[in-house]
């Protein structure tokens, strides 16, 4: 049954005018959509996974109705879209504008077919309705007339350049000449050259018009399968409805050009007329059977019935403007103070029911939402998918901060929430205690089928359901950073790209295989709650419970991000880091700089200020003897995936630097060390003192070849002789307060082959096409994924994942592959701008949904 939505609420009308329990509640908001105007118009094609909306710029943007993805944009006309309509086999997508000219659009590719336009000055074409029956497109202007053109007629085709084309004829008042003989040129925008050539140009009749339909603008019509008696059947009749308060039907003939002098031949026939014209405007129309519902101004709804021409109620559903008649009950848009709601659409896709409302406050939203018939069963089954968004939603909603104490109940909250999901997907739990106040690691494994014991392997899985703090107070985050919402096809919350999103990923992928019964080999999942604060006692729980763990055969995690927005990576480095404290205490108390300074007395800052800057030297290069010794050089294998990935970057970014510049970068930042002062901390509030004690926080990132023992020795015994060579008083102190190992896979191995393999299959469109369906089985051994013997093609796609390296540190890597012996790899799930540890952090739907495909191939062909 058809209601009500305007601005700010919608409002349900039945027969009855009783508002169904299973309607009261606020349904679901699924997503949301952002562009950057006003959405006066909706139409949507679950046949073509689209989301249509025409907007005040006169463009027509659409989103992926799976993905919430925008995938194309066209400038569709020059002024704002007033409606957009599809044809029932969703071959046509008409739209019409605050201009004289009406475009047909493929749905798929939005080519502009056809460019409509008539030879009367029609004003704003508000609405229009199309007759499959009659291959006819029935037009509602603000001239008030009616009029229709049949696309297969071909008498009405005109050249592009037709004089009698609303851009070239002469308009009688903008065009007409001021004292002197000129006329003021016309206004000229560069965005009106963006509208694409029409394949072809159709010139509505002078004849097929209906003048003077109603006598007001016309708002709205639909076209009908034989609504009343007085037609058949499977007759298409016309409904419009008009500015002077009026609703009529009318009975299409054969689309000819009819006569507009007389109404019996002009091509539609009124057969009834509905309500006073004196009225108020009907702005919106519903039909629900025979009964017919308009939307006025001042929140009126009428409810007619067809059948007998009677009105049966006269409504006042709100306040506000009907603008749009669909179904539900609640306050859609918050955007603004007065958001107003101008348009709507339903539409079911992948057996749900989906509501979404366009406003002027710039968003798009789409609900959830079930009928009364529904809410008897019971709740809705949910698709693979929602159940992973649900739990995914839950389990960002807890406030896993490990780096502050204030937050440990919500870490461990988050904990038995995350230990609770792996027991209801049907793995065995332990929870392994940390000692102390550590967050504990949540263990749980998943048994391969019992056919394939002998060869079953054993994959673990790593990752960690701590994340890093999400100050809102100064509200950079745009929504609550502990809850879920969706935007563009961008889930944002706090810890959704790092790292719980993949987490669930993983999870759910081996639960499909589960159900499915094809997980061929053993799941362990390894999932701390310390890796943002140091991975405080991660490596003694898995030295202590190596038992339980159990063997393992390949080391898989998923905590970064791709090099952009477009193409999928497999990263094979990660740089190691030591984290080390150096301060300097003199014996004195604080003292004043005037009164008691003295250049006999030796200040600690000034003594660590000068042994820290013995650390570098000129270019930033690390003073410390022997640093960098047993770094290996760059191979040609290596050089070349620098190239790739620099060749590749540079094509899809007009913004890049050149090649050699990106390769140098990348060169830094992945494969050579660094080491970086953060901080100074000094005793003493004034800023005249002299401090008693100093210290400073520093890190340095290490790379392949360097022993993080090593060179935290070589660090302290290099500050230590450096300090005694200032002979000073005060005393030096080194701590070493956390450390992480470089790691460095091998490419070429078994599961980053078989990752290659999965995500070049799970997205095909980033890739160029593979040159058989044999290459992967036929793929030598010790390459890594498909050969890519020739250049990059010109599209700038590769042919496989890149291979990158990280400048930053995962402390669990490398110490998992050599506790268990067993080599490790890392699958990038998110994108560049997920914006992780940052503001606003969120991670791509469809990313998450890949994610989920990948690891369930990996977890089946390892």
């Amino acid at each position: 049954m058809p209601s009500i939505l305007a601005d700010p609420a919608a409002v349900a009308v039945l027969p009855t005018l009783e508002v169904p329990d299973c309607l009261q509640a606020q349904p679901e908001l699924l997503h949301s959509l952002k562009h950057s105007s006003s959405v006066l118009a909706l139409a949507v094609s679950p046949q073509h996974d689209s989301i249509y909306a025409g907007t005040q710029d006169g463009e027509i943007v659409v989103w992926s109705l799976s993905t919430f993805h925008q995938v194309q944009q066209v400038q569709a006309h020059k002024r704002s879209v007033m409606s957009l309509s599809l044809s029932p086999d969703g071959c046509y997508l008409f739209s019409s504008a605050c201009d004289p000219i009406i475009n047909v659009w493929c749905p798929q590719t939005l080519r502009r077919l056809y460019e409509i336009y008539g030879n009367h000055d029609v004003g704003d074409v508000f609405s229009t309705a199309y007759s499959p029956q009659h291959d006819t497109l029935y037009i509602g202007a603000q001239n008030m007339t009616i009029q229709w053109v049949s696309l297969s007629d071909p008498s009405i085709r005109v050249t592009p350049e037709s004089q009698r084309h609303p851009d070239r004829r002469s308009h009688r008042f903008f065009d007409s000449k001021a004292v002197g003989g000129t006329s003021t040129p016309r206004r000229s925008e560069d965005k009106w050259g963006l509208i694409p050539r029409a394949n072809t140009v159709l010139e509505i009749d002078s004849g097929a018009i209906r003048k003077f339909a109603h006598y007001g603008y016309i708002y709205c019509m639909l076209i009908a399968k034989g609504p009343t008696v007085e037609v058949g059947p499977e007759d298409d009749v016309l409904i419009s409805g008009g500015g002077d308060g009026t609703i009529k039907l009318w009975s299409l003939g054969a689309p000819g050009r009819g006569d507009p002098d007389d109404p019996e031949r002009a091509g539609i026939r009124e057969i009834m007329s509905l309500g006073a014209d004196d009225a108020e405007s009907v702005l919106s129309l519903a039909l629900d059977g025979s009964f017919l519902y308009a939307g006025k101004l001042d929140g009126i709804v009428e409810l007619w019935d067809l059948d007998t021409a009677q009105r049966l109620r006269v409504i006042k559903a709100q306040n506000h403007d009907i603008m749009s008649l669909q179904m539900g009950q609640w306050k859609a848009h918050s955007g603004k103070e007065k958001s107003k709601i101008l348009t709507s659409a339903c539409s079911a896709y992948k057996n749900e029911k989906y509501y979404i409302t366009g406003a002027n406050d710039d968003d798009i939203c789409v609900w959830n939402i079930k009928d009364e018939g529904e809410a008897e069963l019971g709740p809705r089954s949910q698709t693979k998918d929602d159940v992973l968004l649900s739990a995914l939603t839950e389990f960002v909603s807890y406030k896993t901060i490990s780096s502050r104490p204030e937050f440990a109940e919500d870490c461990r909250k988050g904990a038995t929430y995350l230990g609770a999901l792996f027991k209801r997907m049907g793995g065995y739990v332990e929870m392994l205690s940390t000692g102390e106040s550590h967050n504990p690691v949540v263990l749980a494994r998943f048994s391969g089928k019992k056919e394939s014991a002998d060869k079953r392997k054993r994959i673990l899985f790593y990752g960690h359901y701590d994340v890093v703090p999400a100050d809102n107070e100064k509200g950079k985050w745009a929504t609550e950073p502990f809850a879920v919402h969706g935007t563009n096809g961008f889930l944002y919350g706090r810890g959704i790209s790092d790292n719980k999103g993949p987490i669930l990923a993983a999870l759910f992928a081996v639960t499909d295989l589960v159900q499915a019964q094809k997980l061929e080999n053993d799941v362990v999942f390894l999932i701390e709650g310390e890796e943002e604060f140091g991975s405080r006692g991660f490596e003694q729980v898995v030295q202590g419970n190596k038992e339980r763990i159990g063997p393992v055969d390949y080391v898989l995690l998923a905590n970064s991000y791709w090099l952009d927005d477009e193409v999928p990576c497999l990263t094979y480095g990660l740089r190691g880091v030591l984290h080390a404290t150096i301060c300097v205490d003199s014996s004195r108390p604080d003292t004043h700089s005037g009164v008691d300074g003295s250049h006999i007395n030796d200040e600690p800052l000034s003594d660590l200020t000068a042994v820290l800057s013995k650390l570098k030297g000129r270019g930033n290069r690390v003073l410390i003897p022997g640093f960098y010794d047993g770094i290996p050089p760059v191979t040609p294998e290596e050089e070349a995936r620098y190239d790739d990935i620099a060749s590749i970057l540079v094509r899809r970014s007009a913004e890049a630097a050149s090649e050699a510049e990106i390769k140098k970068s990348l060169l830094a930042r992945w494969r050579e060390p660094n080491l970086t002062i953060h901080r100074y901390n000094v005793s003493g509030p004034d800023g005249s003192l002299v401090s008693s004690h100093a210290s400073s926080h520093i890190s340095m990132r290490l790379v392949p070849g360097q022993e993080v023992d090593v060179v935290a020795a070589a660090l302290t015994s290099f500050l230590q002789r450096e300090f005694a060579g200032l002979d000073s008083e005060n005393k030096l102190n080194i701590r070493i307060d956390n450390k992480a190992e470089p790691w460095l896979g091998d490419p070429t191995n078994d599961i980053f082959r078989t990752l290659c393999d999965a995500v070049i299959e799970a997205w095909p469109d980033c890739f160029e096409p593979r040159q058989g369906a044999a290459q992967r089985s036929n793929r030598s051994e010790g390459s890594e994924g498909p050969r890519q013997d020739s250049p990059e093609p010109p599209t700038g796609k590769p042919r496989k994942p890149l291979y990158i390296r990280e400048g930053g540190s995962i402390p669990a890597t490398r110490f998992l592959e050599k506790e268990f012996g067993a080599p490790a790899a890392h699958l990038p799930c998110g994108r560049a701008s997920d914006s992780a540890h940052l503001n606003n952090e969120r991670m791509s739907l469809i990313n998450l949904v890949k994610a989920r495909e990948i690891f369930g191939k990996v977890f089946v062909r390892l």
